[in-house]
This record gives C-alpha cells, structure tokens and sequence, in this order.
C-alpha cells in the first residue's frame, strides 16, 4: 500500500479549493465514524489502538472526533490493524452487491508536491482485500511507503512515462507497457525521474486478518 505521503486532500483556493474542502469533509466524517465503530466493536482502548497501529492516541482522538484529515500512511496504518483495507474507512454506507463508482466518488488520497496524484479506485474487502488506484507522478516527484502486513503484495503497470521502484536497496525501471509485482510487506518508495508525467494503475492484495504491529 502506499502508505507514506501528504495529507489525504488539501484545500486551495478556488472553485478546486472548495471541492478538496468538501471532500476532505466527507473523508474526514467517513473515517471518524469507521475507526471508532471498528475500535469500539473490538472493544479495544485508544491505548490499544495505538499500540497496534503506532499511531499515536492523540492523533487517534483527533480522527475520531473529524478533527484532522490523517496523512496517507496513518490511515494505512490503521486499515491493517483492523484487518481491512482503506477503502473500508471511506465507506458512506455498506457497498451493495453491484455497485459502479462515478469518477467523483473516487477519492484523491495522494497529492504530489508537484501535481501528481493518487486515487483510490476501489478497494473491497470480501473475499480478498484489494484495493485498485489510479496513480499519477509528475516529473521529479517520490514517494516512500512503510512496510505492509506481511505478505502483502503491490501489482504496478505503467501506462505511460517511467516509473523507479525502489526495494530492499535495489531500483527497478519500469518502462510503459510493463507491470511490475513485488511483496510489499517491507520499506519500499517511488519516483518518476521524468521527463514526462508517470501514468499507472497500481492494486495491491492484502492477506486477511488484523496486524498488530507490535509482533513485527
């Protein structure tokens, strides 16, 4: 999962401005209301959250009370500790059993310092956790991710331009038309070295069951 990175939408000024506030809104709301119902059902303390999941229980407080739009990474973090992926925190209602997305609902939960962007396409829970993003690096931008759930794994084909992978010390050229697929279950980041926009459509498979991040 790409779980390192900027805050989830920002907002600027303008008619853009103003669609990114009410979209972080909705995010915000969304995820405020699933880590709490999914903490509390498993009735565990914001100590035990946070233990599990290292992120901090002050910024867990903030979440659940709609305060703060978490970065990428924390809410990462906090799918895996409950055994779901990130989809399932953005979730307005239960998904019905067919179901087609307009483009407006799929949410931006990457910005790029330089324009590029992350979008989650889809993400379902049952009978896998997958989830689909569209993903966009500019020229020059990165991205460093943490490790996953183990046995995590990240399939990365590259529409057009170049994208660098970067594993275990190791960096991997991925060309347009190629995919990539690695286990993402240790440190690993992204660049576009330019000279064009990187276009990629990325899913990632997560094995089922909740990550207590104390036993890694």
């Amino acid at each position: 999962m790409t779980c390192e990175g900027r805050i989830l939408v920002s907002g600027v000024t303008g008619n853009t401005g103003r669609r990114r506030s009410s979209e972080a809104e909705a995010v915000a709301a969304a995820v405020a209301f699933h880590v709490k119902h999914l903490r509390q059902g498993r009735g565990w303390s914001l100590e035990e959250l946070a233990q599990r999941s290292a992120v901090s229980k002050g910024m867990i407080v903030q979440i659940e009370g709609g305060r703060t739009n978490p970065s990428i990474g924390t809410l990462c973090r906090l799918a895996e500790s409950f055994g779901v992926n990130v989809g399932r925190l953005l979730e307005a209602e239960p998904p019905p059993s067919v179901r087609i997305i307009d483009a407006d609902a799929q949410p931006t939960l990457w910005h790029g310092d330089l324009g590029g962007a992350g979008r989650l396409l889809v993400g379902v829970n049952d009978p896998a956790f997958v989830e689909f993003w569209d993903w966009r690096m500019e020229p020059g931008e990165t991205h460093s991710s943490a490790e996953h759930t183990p046995g995590t794994r990240e399939l990365w084909h590259v529409r057009s331009g170049r994208l660098i992978v970067s594993y275990e010390g190791t960096e991997y050229a991925v060309e347009a038309g190629q995919t990539l697929d690695f286990r993402s279950d240790r440190p690993h980041g992204y660049r576009n070295p330019g000279p064009e926009p990187a276009e990629t459509f990325m899913v990632i498979v997560m094995p089922p069951g909740e990550w207590d991040r104390r036993r890694s």
